[in-house]
């Protein structure tokens, strides 16, 4: 019964529009009374969750990536995208990609790269005479190559939920070629749709052109080479690497590009504030409502019912996925680590799955959750940027959504794809 009230009043607040930290939060608390434990359990849950050393990592990346879209810094990402693959067709399509993926090897969020890139990328495509929902699908869609690339905030998460026992730099490491990857696969379906539509491509610049886009860029990929070869190196921990990339995206963005300003700067720090404070009420109420899983024993329940269905590694992995999609079209991402890594982490050591290549799979399954409604996060932020409806975007987002599920039968079933990097620098 205990497992009803907690799972039936998340669902049911879920229903009627509660904000996911609160249907965690409540839950946590209607199940603790009912088995009768003292309700301050779930607000020392609460604290134990975001009171972690490791998570002082994600409110600094979050900074940085702020003073990175005010400072310039995505302005010229753009730019030298623009230059290498404007001329493919559907070019400013192929450039939005490119863009997100360089960006997001900066600011390691999804929300922040839909937001930046999308912000600049979707009125250019508009004007051009591209389909403002083409311009949003291909936006939002990018945004999630963000999650598979240092610094992700949701690797670092991953790594905390596991229990500390997963390294954040083979995490970081080992999502670099399924990012690449499904970079790769969106800009294929990019290019298909484009064609079909008979959307124009840019011109080519020129390569000394191009060679200027390139250096104006460079003190900002700087920054991907700092945070990944500091942390794969062992100069510093992620942790730090967050601090580090707060200074240096402050130094180009006064110094070198001189396009922040005191209010630019104030502006900055206020949103990363709000920002951070809503993930870490979320991760602080999914810790509560992960911790009383555990109390329920409902990690052991679910090996048993997986091994009950099927001792095949292959079909495991499958129904894993199909539950997280699932999950997907309704839990926030920073939550659904947080609850179901202590849950199928066991499960998938149990059937000898690496807990690298799972938390890759598991980050792409969430990623691509974050485009699903109804608590579709990036979805809403890219249609509410492209000024259309869900319901617009969802009519026409099916090949997107379908190379990104193809990249993730590929990286489930292909360990390679994940360790294969992560090999290379023990």
């Amino acid at each position: 019964m205990a497992h009803f009230v907690l799972f039936g009043s998340f669902v049911a607040l879920m229903a009627i529009g509660t904000p996911i930290a609160f249907c965690l939060g409540i839950a946590s608390l209607a199940t603790v009374l009912y088995i009768g434990l003292p309700p301050i359990v779930v607000f020392q849950q609460l604290n134990s969750g975001i009171n972690v050393f490791a998570m002082m990592a994600i409110p600094f990346f979050i900074f940085a990536g702020d003073l990175m879209v005010r400072g310039g810094i995505a302005v010229r990402l753009i730019r030298f995208a623009a230059g290498l693959v404007g001329h493919l067709r559907g070019g400013l399509g192929q450039v939005n990609i490119v863009a997100s993926t360089l960006f997001g090897g900066i600011s390691g969020s999804a929300v922040a790269d839909a937001s930046a890139v999308g912000g600049l990328m979707i009125p250019q495509m508009a004007k051009r005479g591209y389909d403002r929902d083409y311009a949003v699908n291909v936006t939002v869609n990018a945004a999630i190559i963000a999650l598979m690339i240092p610094p992700s905030h949701n690797m670092i998460l991953y790594s905390i939920a596991a229990g500390g026992n997963v390294s954040v730099a083979d995490l970081f490491t080992a999502g670099v070629v399924p990012g690449l990857l499904l970079a790769v696969a969106l800009m294929v379906t990019a290019w298909w749709v484009a064609v079909k539509r008979g959307y124009p491509s840019e011109p080519f610049p020129g390569f000394a052109r191009l060679g200027f886009f390139f250096l104006s860029s460079v003190p900002g990929l700087l920054l991907i080479g700092i945070i990944f070869g500091g942390v794969r190196s062992g100069v510093f921990t992620a942790t730090e690497s967050s601090c580090i990339a707060v200074l240096y995206a402050l130094a180009v963005a006064v110094l070198v590009y001189r396009e922040l300003d005191w209010a630019g700067f104030v502006e900055a720090t206020l949103g990363a504030v709000r920002t951070t404070a809503m993930v870490l009420l979320v991760i602080g109420a999914a810790s509560s409502f992960g911790w009383l899983m555990a109390y329920l024993q409902v990690q052991q329940s679910t090996i048993t019912l997986i091994r009950s269905i099927s001792e095949d590694p292959i079909m495991v992995l499958l129904l894993i996925n199909v539950v997280l999609l699932f999950l997907g079209t309704f839990m926030d991402m920073a939550p659904m680590i947080i609850i179901c890594t202590p849950v199928l982490l066991p499960v998938v050591k149990a059937f000898g799955i690496d807990p690298v290549h799972f938390g890759v799979v598991m980050i792409l399954n969430a990623g691509i959750g974050l485009n699903t409604p109804p608590v579709g996060t990036v979805l809403f932020v890219g249609c509410a940027v492209g000024g259309i409806s869900i319901r617009e975007a969802m009519r026409t987002i099916w090949p997107f959504f379908g190379a990104s599920v193809a990249v993730l039968m590929l990286v489930t079933y292909v360990p390679a794809l994940s360790l294969w990097l992560p090999a290379m620098f023990r």
